[in-house]
């Protein structure tokens, strides 16, 4: 099964719903903070607006309060009605784990535990967690919290090969999945580092795990899962996708997430992603960087053509 990452400020409705497009299987929502729900928090409760046609859904919680969580989960399961919940032990930014959230987890593998154990026993849904590797080098231990994940009766496990301390730099460790792999009876879902349908052969083969979960690979790029489907079925990859088709993709996320928040904030929200659609595009540098200053639609649009414009002209 392929799975888009749950990444905060990109994987919203108007993502989910596009990459579904393209063959992942089960999308994530952005982590949505527990106490945010339990205090009834507005903003926290438009993250999860979701749509028929995105299921099969996962909503990702974080918090590491266990009533909390619990709290918090029930109110999804019983509001939101989404297929599964799933817990973020590891997200590595300041703000989170300094509350002792997220991948902070890491550190109280008992925590972690009774965390997960609490969501479990809320609800019927099934429950999820992904983890990191560890703490920092000195500290990996995903294979006792997952561990202990399995004796708390979640579903599955989501390993990013990566310790905190390392964020999103160097190579993810997949030995580490396979670990976990190795140790659990639980599915376990792989993840970091795939970019490429052959990363995502690699990942199987190397780990042993059951599903892939992409994240940063998707960013202008939902095609990647079409890819990886066919390289997985022993089909010939498609040819990459034109300007033309890029464009037509990116305005086609951009008019749903317009939907959403209103056509200004849905350009200005969509910056990263909107740049992101014109990677490795030749001559493309100043593109992307009119695509920072754009507020309207049609400005999105005009960048693109005026690419395609100055790329026939070089071509000719």
């Amino acid at each position: 099964m392929l799975m888009l990452a749950p990444m905060a400020g990109l994987t919203d409705a108007a993502f989910r719903l596009l990459v579904k497009d393209y063959g992942c299987d089960w999308v994530f929502s952005e982590m949505v903070s527990a106490k945010g729900i339990v205090y009834h928090n507005p903003s926290t409760e438009r993250l999860l607006r979701m749509e028929d046609s995105e299921r099969p859904l996962s909503v990702q919680i974080f918090g590491s309060d266990p009533e909390a969580m619990a709290a918090a989960a029930q109110h999804i399961a019983d509001v939101y009605g989404p297929d599964a919940i799933d817990i973020n032990m590891g997200c590595p930014t300041p703000k989170i784990v300094r509350n002792g959230d997220g991948a902070a987890l890491l550190r109280n593998p008992e925590k972690a535990a009774a965390v997960a154990s609490a969501v479990v026993k809320s609800i019927r849904l099934p429950v999820s967690v992904k983890i990191r590797t560890g703490w920092d080098s000195q500290s990996i231990n995903c294979v006792e919290v997952a561990r202990r994940l399995e004796d708390a009766g979640v579903h599955a496990v989501t390993v990013h090969g990566r310790t905190r301390e390392q964020f999103y730099s160097g190579k993810a460790d997949w030995r580490w999945i396979a670990a976990v792999a190795a140790a659990v009876n639980i599915d376990v879902v792989g993840n970091g580092d795939v970019f490429s349908p052959e990363d995502a052969c690699s990942m199987l083969a190397v780990t042993g795990c059951q599903h892939i979960m992409v994240g940063r690979g998707t960013m202008g790029n939902p095609w990647l899962f079409r890819d990886i489907k066919a390289v997985l079925a022993g089909r010939t990859v498609p040819p990459p996708p034109s300007l033309a088709e890029r464009r037509s993709v990116a305005l086609r996320h951009l008019r749903r997430k317009t939907d959403l928040v209103g056509e200004r904030l849905a350009v200005v929200q969509m910056r990263g992603h909107l740049g992101s659609y014109l990677k490795g595009v030749p001559h493309a540098a100043e593109s992307r960087q009119k695509m920072t200053q754009c507020t309207s639609y049609e400005e999105v649009e005009q960048v693109f053509l005026d690419l395609e414009s100055e790329l026939s002209r070089s071509c000719s």
